[in-house]
């Protein structure tokens, strides 16, 4: 439970410092591609429409169905390094190597906020399957527990000269052997 507890709370209270916050509802009428909110947004970004951005799971859609959408935009489905080398074999000072080199520097910083924001929602992850392992481990402790009761139960109602047929037959066998070898 206290890794639970860690994860979960360190992850809320790092994006709340970010202030991060979903496009507003409003912004979701108007989905064009191009434009902030694109039709491939809907199934997962609108239910966070104008929420502040908190948990591992918001972090994902953010990163992947919002983010990651505007940088295949921008940068035409090439990564970061694809765009810099690009922009590096063009001549130093050109207008077009000022222009690239600024669409470069956009996909790098989205590409680094994508990535941290994925960072949140691995370690929300690890602390969403401690919380299971937490669960399991109560539930089998408490199977363990009540099994425990009904033994010491089944303990206390069972007179001290009984014994388990398959102990008196283990008993008998170690007898006759111990008679053979004497």
């Amino acid at each position: 439970m206290w890794g639970y507890s860690f994860a979960n709370s360190n992850v809320h209270n790092q994006l709340a410092q970010q202030q991060i916050t979903f496009p507003a509802k409003a912004a979701f009428t108007n989905a064009t591609p191009g434009t902030e909110i694109t039709p491939s947004m809907i199934p997962t970004v609108e239910k966070y429409a104008g929420q502040p951005l908190l948990t591992g799971q918001q972090a994902e859609v953010y990163a992947n169905d919002f983010i990651a959408v505007h940088l295949q935009e921008i940068g035409g489905g090439l990564s970061y390094a694809q765009l810099s080398a690009k922009a590096m074999a063009l001549p130093k000072g050109s207008a077009a190597y000022t222009a690239a080199e600024a669409k470069v520097q956009t996909v790098f910083q989205g590409t680094t906020l994508r990535g941290l924001l994925l960072e949140a929602y691995a370690f929300w992850t690890f602390g969403q399957i401690a919380l299971v392992a937490a669960i399991v481990s109560f539930a089998l402790a408490g199977i363990m527990l009540v099994l425990t009761l009904l033994g010491l139960l089944h303990f206390r109602r069972t007179p001290e000269d009984v014994e388990f047929p398959a102990q008196a037959h283990h008993h008998e066998l170690v007898d006759e052997k111990v008679l053979e070898t004497v």
